[in-house]
């Protein structure tokens, strides 16, 4: 392909459309949140082309969910559910191209071959996004479930919200790791 810009577009879209299909292979929470593959898609669009296309790819899943309608809001006003929704889905899924800030890091152990030190690096951008995302989702917890608490909302939003993302950070970790060392070359782009 003649225009890299075009490419990068096309690359993002597929990464995004792909991340909104794994969204669907998940186990959902009652009261919002899923473990699923949706994160994976993210993550590798933010190692291969750095943290701008990961943010564009996770703003992009997130919107996909809100205009298909695949999402769990709170029954409050508009604004508060719109605010909900600009959290939940694209600031959350958006955090998760922050992943990408250890793309360096990964693409320098992958030259020298050192496989230990690149899947560290692919760990450690996860866990990152994966903690930023989980961040996002307890706010919105505290600011829009509230009412699902017994107890203190604070603890209930954290425990809650981690009852999912701790397994969504295992999945993600484990299966990109893998899948980068297994297949590099689908982090390194073509133009």
């Amino acid at each position: 392909m003649k225009n890299p810009k075009v490419l990068l577009m096309m690359e993002i879209a597929i990464f995004g459309a792909l991340g909104f299909v794994l969204d669907f292979v998940a186990f959902r929470m009652p009261q919002g949140g899923s473990v699923s593959l949706v994160m994976i898609p993210i993550v590798l669009m933010a190692f291969r082309r750095g943290v701008g296309a990961g943010i564009l790819t996770g703003l992009l899943v997130g919107l996909l969910q809100i205009v298909t309608g695949f999402i769990s809001v709170t029954p409050l006003s508009f604004g508060f559910v719109v605010m909900q929704v600009l959290l939940d889905y694209l600031l959350a899924y958006g955090v998760v191209g922050l992943a990408g800030l250890f793309r360096g890091r990964y693409q320098h152990a992958v030259k020298d071959g050192d496989k230990g030190k690149a899947a560290a690096a692919v760990v450690i951008g996860v866990l990152i996004a994966s903690f930023l995302r989980y961040v996002v989702h307890v706010v919105t917890g505290i600011l829009f479930f509230g009412m699902f608490a017994t107890g203190n909302v604070v603890l209930y939003s954290a425990g809650y919200n981690a009852t999912y993302m701790i397994p969504v950070f295992a999945v993600a970790a484990a299966a990109c790791a893998a899948l980068f060392a297994t297949a590099p070359r689908l982090t390194q782009p073509r133009a």
